[in-house]
């Protein structure tokens, strides 16, 4: 905030005497202008106090001089006595007056150089507070970025340091967090409920701003007036956007705060999106070491990373969504916008062939299924699957087959060494308990129950109310995957990138419909044709044949 006059006059080795327009003195003086011309205002820009000895001006020139410096926007006039004039022409000081122009007499003794260096070191005092300000607001936030939910604690600091409102919204202009300092909008800064109306409705206030922004070919930024509220809206990356609000102007301390705000969400997003990335890669490993019946290694792969499995029996959860991501935050609570009620349940997510797959416990399994299914398809396996006690059936197998030692009364309660296992090597008593590899396909066919129901998700479909499922469990589940692996492998052997497999499932699923069976896959019909007499052609069969539709159906339900 530049210097008021009021600050300039007080200045005591200036000796500057008020003349008129007292009531005027808090106004801002940008800088100081000195000219002898009868006009200057063409070369004014509006704030500026202007320095005069009247040696051009007499008495009667006061009130067009005045009224003009008036209409320029200038802040004060300073009349130098003791050169031109011996004091300041009384017809100076009335017309000031009249028009609310500060006047004051500089004295023969005080250079108008000084007072220019007085009011040019008030400038650089204000620009260096303001610098100050600056680097001590990007301090807290920075701060606040560093905490656990850093996006969110930036967004409240910024709030606070604007005095204003501030708002993180996604890609898609939805708000995943919300922050109000002006005491305007009552509850906490949240979106949801009725404490979160004015977030949302601000937000869609923003959506046709936000779309220009997201069809822009480059990043940019915007800002909004209105006569009781200015808005700024900034890109994150590609991560979403976040826009801020103030009743008063931004000023160029605000800009560089709201700017500084912008990088360190950008940064964090980022960041937090190359830390998603590589946790989403090692559960996807987890994943595989689950199927493959390592489930020891599984467990002490999370455990290493503070992660673990949810608590069995669980359900699988095959979901095609268009964002993983959004839905893998969801599910673990770790998305930086409010949270569902399953946010504290633990559940288990990776990436598995297209799909998101989820373990989640049965106890709570409805309500993530429900979450799941407001982010796309769901389908849902047979509840019961059991991950890791599995093993420990298998443990109590080995242990039944092993003879205790006998052990006298001085070995009761001390330890005794175990067989060795390896060269100098001596057994854990607690990890050797567990084998290495279990060959336990209870996930592996619970998740091939979820992908199957998945065919049939609109946007939920469980396997165990899928028609056929009791006819299915008379089969020998061995005998049964061979017939269905032999029955479909011309199809699985296809080298071509349209998915055979699926393309029957869904044409099936949908009673031999093109168009219903052709919007499930996303294709158009003609192709989804194509491709029902290519595997008409590899099979050697008539899918018009109730029978062979039958035999098909069950060959893909195994």
């Amino acid at each position: 905030m530049p210097p008021t006059l009021r600050r300039i006059t007080a200045i005591v080795p200036l000796h500057l005497e008020v003349l008129a327009g007292r009531d005027a003195l808090d106004r801002p003086v940008r800088w100081v202008a000195v000219s002898e011309l009868e006009d200057p205002t063409p070369f004014l820009e509006g704030g500026e106090l202007v320095l005069t000895t009247g040696m051009r001006l007499s008495g009667g020139d006061a009130v067009p001089y005045v009224s003009r410096l008036v209409a320029r926007g200038v802040t004060g006039l300073g009349f130098g006595v003791g050169l031109s004039h011996d004091a300041v022409p009384p017809a100076f000081a009335e017309a000031a007056e009249a028009a609310g122009l500060p006047l004051v007499e500089v004295p023969r003794a005080t250079p108008f150089i000084a007072i220019g260096k007085a009011v040019s070191d008030l400038l650089a005092g204000e620009q260096y507070e303001e610098i100050s300000r600056a680097f001590a607001a990007q301090g807290r936030l920075t701060r606040a970025a560093l905490q656990r939910q850093g996006p969110v604690a930036v967004v409240d600091r910024l709030a606070r340091e604007i005095g204003g409102w501030a708002l993180l919204l996604d890609p898609a202009g939805d708000v995943r967090h919300a922050a109000d300092a002006t005491g305007r909008h009552a509850g906490p800064g949240d979106s949801r409920g009725a404490a979160g109306d004015w977030a949302g409705e601000a937000a869609r206030s923003l959506a046709p701003e936000i779309a220009r922004l997201r069809s822009a070919p480059s990043l940019a930024s915007l800002a909004l007036s209105t006569p009781d509220e200015h808005v700024v809206v900034q890109p994150l990356g590609r991560r979403g956007f976040f826009a801020v609000g103030s009743p008063r102007p931004f000023t160029p301390v605000a800009h560089t705060v709201v700017n500084a705000a912008g990088s360190l969400l950008t940064l964090a997003l980022e960041q937090g999106r190359e830390q998603r990335s590589a946790a989403a890669r090692v559960r996807s490993a987890v994943l595989r070491l689950l199927l493959a019946g390592e489930a020891r290694a599984a467990a002490e792969t999370l455990a290493a990373l503070g992660l673990r499995l949810p608590g069995e029996p669980v359900t699988v959860l095959a979901c095609d969504t268009s964002d993983p991501d959004a839905l893998a935050e969801a599910l673990t609570g770790a998305a930086p916008g409010p949270r569902g009620a399953s946010a504290a349940v633990t559940t288990f997510t990776a990436s598995w062939e297209g799909l998101l797959v989820v373990l989640a416990p049965d106890a709570h399994a409805d309500e993530v299924v429900a979450l799941a299914a407001q982010h796309g398809r769901v389908g849902v396996s047979a509840p019961g699957v059991e991950i890791v006690r599995s093993e420990s059936r298998v443990d109590s197998r080995m242990d039944s087959r092993v003879e205790p030692a006998a052990a006298g009364p001085a070995d009761r309660g001390a330890s005794r060494p175990l067989p060795a296992t390896g060269p100098d090597r001596v057994s854990d008593p607690v990890s050797d308990r567990i084998p290495d590899r279990v060959p336990d396909k209870a996930l592996d066919r619970a998740l091939d129950q979820a992908r199957r129901a998945l065919v049939s998700a609109s946007p939920v479909a469980r396997f165990s109310e899928l028609a056929g499922r009791g006819l299915l469990s008379l089969l020998d589940p061995a005998a049964a995957a061979s017939f269905a692996a032999a029955i479909l492998a011309p199809l699985r052997e296809y080298g071509s990138r349209a998915d055979l497999v699926e393309s029957l499932r869904a044409y099936l699923a949908s009673n031999g419909h093109w168009d219903a069976a052709a919007q499930r896959l996303g294709v158009h019909r003609h192709t989804l044709r194509y491709r029902m007499k290519r595997v008409s052609e590899l099979l050697g069969r008539d899918l018009d044949d109730p029978a062979v539709r039958a035999e098909l159906w069950i060959a893909l339900c195994l």
